[in-house]
């Protein structure tokens, strides 16, 4: 954003929370991982061991529970930076971005990657 400044573009940042898309699709992602898990060598494997696997797609499908399905919650976001006479410079789509995300981006480092 501040490097395109200087050639007189001005970028808006959209972050959005978790919306329910082809992207964030529980099924395809736990097959892409379990996959992936299978091509890896042995010694991986064994590093992060099966448990890491199942818990992981254990949190992304409790995650999925909560993700909103309301897209025009984003393409609003983004009508507003394109269209505005004075769009913002960040843009917060979703409860999760607003209530979760951007209070956790300031607190201290150590204490967010805690949380």
């Amino acid at each position: 954003r501040l490097e395109m400044r200087n050639f007189g573009v001005k970028v808006c940042v959209i972050e959005p929370g978790y919306f329910k898309t082809m992207i964030t699709n529980v099924e395809n992602l736990e097959k892409n991982f379990l996959s992936t898990w299978q091509k890896l060598p042995e010694e991986i494997k064994t590093s992060y061991g099966e448990n890491y696997l199942r818990e992981f797609v254990g949190m992304l499908k409790l995650l999925q529970k909560g993700f909103n399905s309301d897209l025009s919650l984003v393409t609003n976001c983004m009508e507003h930076a394109l269209t505005s006479v004075y769009p913002r410079t960040r843009y917060s789509a979703g409860w999760d971005s607003k209530l979760l995300y951007l209070p956790i981006s300031y607190l201290p480092s150590a204490l967010s990657d805690a949380l």
